[in-house]
This record gives structure tokens, sequence and C-alpha cells, in this order.
């Protein structure tokens, strides 16, 4: 449970890196953003494939086409949405609304899993999540409240931002879902490799999308010089940085949490990625938090530890009556 916990927190430390990328990056598109990012997980996976090649041999065309599904909507679709959301945004808003991740899965995950792995009592299960929720709000309560103060703030931009927001929710309640299942039903594979699988099946996405929307711009007469923007030292090397921590690193950290821990209780520990995006922000503001943030970021902390001690309840596996023998 620990070690799993553990595996999570390194997760979520390292994904928190991807709401940095577009603040760093205000010039550059959301889609360039994300099919570059995604385009150097790719280049990365394939020397980690050669050294999983025996691995990724035991691979079907069904694991494959999971791959591949995974790869499109929980990593370019996901990151597109979110890092278009954040350009028009802002960082914490956004974050806000992919921090309610940690509520969402693990009420998904009650509904859908419990056959397999257990069910975590409502009723003790309402507390932490509870807990979780206020701290959001509070943070969410703070980074609106300095919106409305702003005048320059455009509301129609800000309104579809949190638009984009609630696609990459969804996106990424789908994902760490589907990729549980996968793992789980297939305990004797290596998780590594499932996340250079992923890698694997991104790369030729990621160069579709590349090449499209290059010859987009192009034909549309964009003053983004392409193929690497403005500043292409500066933006190869994030890409690379994200592909290697975030996209590769922090899927086999979160592949190793997700075969340790019920899928519900591993919904709730992406929490750790909310609270490093937050600590990344702050940084890039050079500013401290507000105290009813200060107090959000402990809510979300205490529902964490409260969700640990909950354990989950084996629920009974229905049996068909056997057959009468006069019959």
């Amino acid at each position: 449970m620990w070690i799993g916990t553990l595996y999570a927190l390194a997760a979520g430390l390292m994904w928190g890196l991807v709401f940095v990328g577009p603040l760093l990056l205000p010039e550059y598109p959301g889609a360039l953003q994300s099919v570059g990012r995604y385009l150097a997980f790719g280049l990365i996976a394939l020397p980690l494939a050669w050294a999983d090649r025996r691995a990724l041999a035991r691979l079907t065309r069904a694991d494959w086409l999971e791959a591949l599904k995974l790869a499109a909507i929980g990593n370019l679709l996901y990151y597109l949405c979110l890092s278009s959301a954040i350009q028009r945004a802002g960082g914490p808003l956004p974050t806000m609304i992919i921090g309610t991740l940690p509520v969402v899965i693990a009420v998904c995950a009650n509904l859908r899993n419990g056959a397999r792995d257990g069910r975590l009592p409502w009723a003790r299960l309402a507390l932490p999540l509870a807990l979780i929720a206020a701290g959001i709000a509070c943070v969410n309560q703070v980074e609106l409240a300095a919106l409305r103060a702003d005048e320059a703030a455009d509301p129609a931009r800000y309104a579809f931002g949190a638009l984009l927001a609630v696609g990459a929710l969804v996106c990424w309640t789908w994902y760490p879902l589907r990729n549980a299942d996968w793992l789980r039903a297939h305990p004797d594979r290596s998780p590594r490799a499932w996340a250079t699988a992923q890698g694997v099946a991104t790369l030729p996405l990621a160069l579709a999308g590349y090449a499209l929307l290059w010859g987009g711009m192009a034909l549309g007469g964009a003053e983004l010089p392409m193929p690497f923007g403005p500043r292409p030292a500066f933006f190869i090397g994030l890409m690379f940085a994200i592909g290697l921590l975030a996209s590769w690193l922090g899927t086999l950290c979160w592949n190793q949490a997700s075969q340790r821990l019920p899928t519900a209780l591993a919904g709730q520990l992406i929490v750790f990625e909310t609270l490093a995006a937050l600590a990344y922000a702050f940084m890039l503001r050079a500013a401290w938090p507000a105290p009813l943030t200060l107090a959000g970021i402990a809510l979300l902390i205490v529902g964490v530890i409260a969700a640990l001690r909950v354990r989950p309840v084996v629920v009974p596996v229905a049996r068909p009556a056997p057959a009468d023998p006069q019959h």
C-alpha cells in the first residue's frame, strides 16, 4: 500500500510539470506543444523499446490497439485540451478543474470495479472525498476572486479555457480507469514495458499531427516560424524534458502504483499532481499562496491521508443456482 502510494506521489510530482510548459511558452499554440511533447516522448521510447523488446514482443494486436487508444486520448487529446486551457485561463483555474480528478475517478471506479478491487464503503469514503472537494473549492475561490478583480480579463476567453479544462478532465478520467483495467488484467506484464508501449504508439500519432499542423499553418499563413517556433532550442529542450519526466517516467511510476492499489484509491492519489502543479505555479509567480489557498492545500493532504485509512470490502459474487438433477 505505502510503496504504491510513494509511486503515485512520484508520478504526481512529475505530472505537475505539464502545467508549467504552456506558461513558459505562451506564444506557442497548444496544439504545437501537444504534438511536440509526444513526438519527444515517442523518440525517447524508441531506445527504451529496444531494451524492453522481449516484453513488447509478448503484446498482442489487441494490446497494441489498446496502447494506441490510451496514447490518443490520454496523451495527445488530453494535453491539447490542457495546454490550450492554461493559455486561455491561466494556470490555477485549469489546475483546479483537473484537481477534481480524485473525486471523479474515485466515484467512477467505485461504481464500476467493485467486484474486482473490492468496494470502498461509501460511508467511510464520504469524509475523505468531502475534504478533498473542500480543499479544491478553497483554492478555486481564491483564484476566481483574483480573476474577478482583473479589469483586463476576458470572460469569454476564460470561459472557453474552463471548457477546454473540462475536456481534459474527461480524457483523464477515462485514461487511468482504462489503463488500470489492462494492468490489473495482466499482472504478469511489466509496467515499464507498458509505459514504453504507449510511447511507441504515440510516435506515429504525434508525427502525423505535427505534419498536419505544420501544413495547416503554412496554408493559413501563420506568423509562427516552423518547425520549432521562435525559440527552437528552449522549445525542443522543454519538450524532451517533459516527454522524459512527465510522459515516460511519470507513466511508469503510475503503472507501478496502479498494480498495487485499488483503482478507487489510486484515483484519489492523483491529488498529488494538483498539489505539485500549484507549487510550481506559485514558484513561477514568485508569490506565497493566500491563507485560504494554504487551507485548501491542507484539506487536500488530510483528505488523502484519510483515504489511505479506508480499506476495500470484498463484494460477494453471485453464483448461479445448481441445476435441478430431475430436469
